[in-house]
């Protein structure tokens, strides 16, 4: 295979599974107006991920409090992704796998919700940072892929869990981009209309 076919499977495979995750549109539509009834309730949005998914927390949260592509207030998102002093001290003190959890125990409140990001589904700190949620009585947005993995397992019915159905890192984060600005938009839509 040379590498102009390479590209083009890349492109055709990127294509199949964001067709495949149209089949999320039921709960992602369920996500926006969790998150949206949050923000409504003066609620935050915490996001969390590591590596590109905690790139993708920024820029949800980005999104948030800028805007996305309507004018509108400033909405109340934290990414936990972006505190240095707090990340390396908690880190350093409680181990890696708390250094969401701790921030999610310090802020989250029963009307907030968690957007928590892990590709496979397993990453231990997303894992103690849902479980830090659900006891501080917040829903919980997980995207995540494969199988779902750890997660998948652990969320009640009230939480709501956007998998995308592929095995390569690439095209779930991918898709995750893809349901990122669809929250985004669905947000800007029950707030602001169409």
């Amino acid at each position: 295979m040379n590498l102009t076919e390479r590209i083009t499977r890349q492109f055709t495979e990127s294509i199949r599974v964001k067709q495949e995750a149209m089949n999320l549109a039921v709960p992602l539509a369920a996500a926006c107006e969790a998150m949206t009834n949050s923000l409504i309730g003066d609620g935050r949005i915490l996001a969390c991920g590591n590596g590109g998914s905690a790139a993708d927390a920024q820029h949800f949260a980005a999104e948030l409090i800028g805007r996305f592509e309507e004018e509108r207030q400033g909405l109340a998102a934290i990414a936990l992704t972006t505190d240095s002093s707090i990340l390396t001290a908690v880190g350093n003190d409680y181990g890696f796998e708390e250094v969401f959890a701790r921030q999610v125990r310090a802020l989250g409140r029963a009307d907030d919700v968690l957007l928590a990001i892990s590709t496979s589904g397993n990453s231990a700190n997303i894992v103690k940072a849902i479980a830090a949620a659900q006891a501080n009585e917040m829903t919980v947005v997980a995207l995540t892929g494969n199988d779902g993995g750890t997660i998948g397992a652990m969320l009640r019915p009230e939480d709501i869990h956007l998998c995308v159905s592929a095995k390569r890192t690439a095209r779930i984060q991918e898709v995750h981009l893809l349901l990122i600005h669809c929250l985004c938009d669905g947000i800007d839509n029950l707030l602001l209309g169409a």
